[in-house]
């Protein structure tokens, strides 16, 4: 058995001599021809010939999986142009690990990036002065800020139905009353009685209402016991109403919704289309009646829900983690939702230039805009291609930036050490991009077209000195990077503005989150309007809790609506009561308490008054208070206008 073993060894070892030397006969015979091409090309290329024979030969001397490994015996082959010295060490298979072939791609890829490693250049320090960029103009299409008449009085609910207008109102009730008569008919809970636009704007009342106060669930509302006694809700809606609505809540036309469904497979299906009446026009009236400032913020923003449906996504790095993923464009310096989408999914956007670069560019409606703008972005959508696209539109970009994309720089010269100082700055500019590496808690790396490499900021930052004992000390850092964490927060505002009154309620219907979600940008977007129109008329605007109870008061229809035409707006605050010693003749600066119209005459506008309302007699007067902006009766025989400002009010009103 032993004999058989060496025999059979030999025998391999003897076939595998051969054949190498017949491939050495063959290089040899070959010589002629390959010094002619060798003479050629004087430079030569020493990588092409040795790695295709050193292959060859590897393969002719790789052991079968089966057999031990044989290892010949070192043959030393005559050194000629096409069989450098170099290549009798490869064909050793000693020299490379078994199971790792040296392929020629492999070499080829490596030479390949050595070049473009010189071709890049240098990383540079905050030593070497960089070249300030020319930027194009800032040309907006509109006067930024809020379009609307400035010296106009508007009242929170005005401003809120700019978002909410007249024509979306009519068609959910129309839509609802629809669905309710189907979900009757079909023997659902509560009989459906048909709604009205006042009901709507009434459950509205109620739901922005809920966000001011929370409870652990709706019913709690409506609660009886002491530690709730909510009288508020009570005396606006009863509950199985509001429930009888909130069931039936529906956007789209139900004739076209299931002639969408039976779409549902092919191109043409619209996944969104039970929201589409409401989610087309208040993006409309997000870009009509507000023009950015020129610095904008690109973001996500996720709706939280854990519905089952296709488009819900899974965001690990977000507060809100399961929900509808939204792509938001926001003025940074207000926190205004000026343009988003919904994310529908993977075959929304097939341009072949990847999410991030679509979604950009879609919401970017520069048609609208104009010309200057300055986009800041995350690592998710910052890439060089989009920047030079953005730029050839003269829109300049600036955001965090991944170093494994496509278009950075390769280049280890002078580069950022991981264990660089705090505050360590490299930078290097290719054309009209700029790419910038700083050292904060971590590497940061960033791509703009718009900031040069270092402008002599610092910003303050605890770290170790010698005595490894925490102190603060101001370090270098870039133009861009200062600027980024100016301007990114865009987005994150109006989310925290959202997030302070959140109206959202669990549903298991889709479409009813995206409808509280939408309350929440119209009242955002309100509030913001308002604080633009107040301040260009130098006077205090009203916080967000202040402009959410006065906008639930006149949806609700108890505090009555200011004039529109009035040169000193009232108060949109629930009324005040004056004191007892205070008369029609006294006022606090130059506003004084007289009476005057709601309309251009007394057929018109009438609103209930209120001393009246408390006694118990709800009587429509067309006359009010211009500084207490309460509706009183003005006639011989109810003066409730004299009577509100000279005798005490009863003690029950501030129930009212």
């Amino acid at each position: 058995m032993a004999s058989r073993k060496a025999a059979r060894k030999l025998f391999a070892e003897k076939s595998v001599l051969e054949e190498l030397g017949n491939a050495t006969e063959n290089d040899s015979s070959n010589d002629d021809e390959s010094v002619s091409k060798a003479g050629e090309d004087k430079e030569g290329d020493p990588d092409f010939e040795p790695l295709s024979s050193s292959d060859d030969e590897w393969s002719i001397n790789e052991p079968s999986p089966k057999k031990g490994r044989i290892v010949p015996s070192p043959i030393i082959t005559p050194h000629t142009p096409r069989t450098p010295a170099s290549s009798a060490r490869s064909l050793s298979p000693r020299s490379t690990p078994r199971g790792i072939s040296r392929s020629p791609q492999g070499r080829k890829r490596s030479a390949g990036r050595m070049s473009a490693d010189s071709d890049m250049g240098i990383w540079n320090d905050i030593s070497v002065e960089d070249e300030d960029p020319v930027l194009p103009n800032f040309v907006p299409k509109r006067n930024p800020g809020a379009q609307l008449i400035m010296d106009r009085m508007y009242s929170p609910m005005q401003l809120f139905q700019l978002f909410f207008p007249n024509s979306v109102v009519d068609t959910i009730v129309k839509n609802t009353n629809s669905y309710g008569k189907m979900r009757s008919e079909a023997g659902k809970k509560f009989p459906w009685v048909p709604m009205t636009v006042k009901e709507l704007y009434l459950y509205i009342a109620l739901v922005i209402y809920m966000g001011l106060l929370s409870t652990k669930t709706i019913v709690d509302y409506w609660s009886g016991k002491k530690i709730y006694n909510l009288p508020f809700p009570k005396s606006v809606m009863s509950r199985a109403r509001f429930h009888a609505i909130s069931w039936n809540l529906h956007l789209c036309n139900l004739e076209e919704d299931r002639a969408n469904a039976q779409k549902k497979g092919t191109p043409e299906y619209d996944r969104l289309f039970k929201i589409k009446p409401l989610y087309t026009d208040i993006i409309t009236a997000c870009k009509t009646y507000f023009h950015p400032n020129r610095q904008l913020a690109v973001d996500e923003r996720m709706v939280a829900s854990k519905a089952r449906i296709g488009f819900k996504q899974y965001m690990k790095d977000k507060p809100t983690r399961w929900g509808y993923k939204l792509f938001v464009l926001a003025d940074s310096s207000c926190g205004y939702t000026w343009n988003f989408f919904v994310y529908e999914g993977k075959s929304s956007l097939a341009t072949g230039k990847g999410l991030s670069y679509d979604s950009v560019m879609r919401l970017l409606d520069l048609s609208l805009l104009g010309k200057g703008y300055h986009v800041y972005t995350d690592n998710f959508y910052t890439s060089p291609g989009l920047l030079l696209d953005l730029l050839d539109k003269k829109t300049l970009a600036c955001g965090t930036i991944r170093s494994q994309v496509q278009g950075f720089p390769r280049t280890r010269a002078n580069e950022l050490s991981e264990r660089a100082q705090r505050g360590s700055i490299r930078w290097l500019r290719e054309g009209k991009l700029l790419f910038v590496r700083w050292m904060d808690t971590k590497v940061v790396s960033m791509c703009s077209t718009i900031h040069k490499a270092y402008d002599g900021s610092t910003v303050s930052r605890r770290v170790r000195n010698p005595k490894s004992a925490w102190e603060t000390r101001q370090i270098p850092i870039p133009a861009a990077a200062k600027d980024y964490n100016k301007y990114m927060g865009g987005v994150d505002l109006s989310d925290a503005l959202i997030g302070y009154y959140n109206v959202i309620h669990k549903t298991k219907k889709w479409y009813k989150t995206f409808f509280f979600h939408f309350i929440d940008i119209a009242v955002v977007n309100s509030l913001i309007l308002h604080q633009h129109l107040l301040k260009s008329q130098n006077k205090t605007p009203l916080n967000q809790k202040a402009f959410r109870e006065a906008l639930v008061a006149e949806l609700a229809g108890i505090v009555i609506p200011p004039r529109a035409s009035e040169a000193e707006e009232p108060s949109t605050s629930c009324p005040q009561m004056p004191s007892t010693q205070g008369t029609s003749t006294s006022a606090v600066g130059e506003q004084l308490c007289w009476p005057e119209y709601f309309g251009s005459d007394a057929t018109c506008g009438r609103r209930v008054c209120v001393l009246c309302k408390i006694s118990g007699h709800k009587v429509k007067t067309p006359v009010y208070c211009i500084k207490c902006n309460v509706a009183l009766c003005f006639v011989s025989s109810r003066n409730c206008f004299k009577k509100w400002h000279t005798e005490k009010p009863p003690e029950n009103d501030e129930e009212k």
